[in-house]
């Protein structure tokens, strides 16, 4: 079960996510669901069907649990193989 206490280890394939903040304004708000994810990006297909990639290490992510609840994390946090982030080990919020 994803809990944000452990999103980081789980995948974050599926998952609904929006762009809560960017250094980049023009991605700044989209929402959309996770389709791919490589060590520096996420591809994230849009609801009118679109993909786009985003950089991980320059926006805050707000990710929707499959329970329903919004977890924030900040892109810098989850930059790694997604294989490599799974195996590491995160302080407890």
């Amino acid at each position: 079960m994803i809990t944000p206490r452990n999103i980081f280890r789980h995948e974050l394939i599926g998952l609904s996510v929006r762009i809560a903040r960017s250094v980049h304004r023009d991605i700044q708000g989209i929402s959309g669901r996770v389709v791919d994810e490589t060590r520096n990006t996420l591809k994230i297909e849009l609801e009118d069907g679109r993909e786009i990639t985003v950089p991980k290490g320059i926006a805050v992510f707000h990710f929707r649990t499959p329970e329903g609840e919004v977890v924030e994390i900040d892109g810098g946090a989850l930059v790694a193989r997604p294989e490599e982030r799974i195996k590491k080990k995160f302080r407890k919020p």
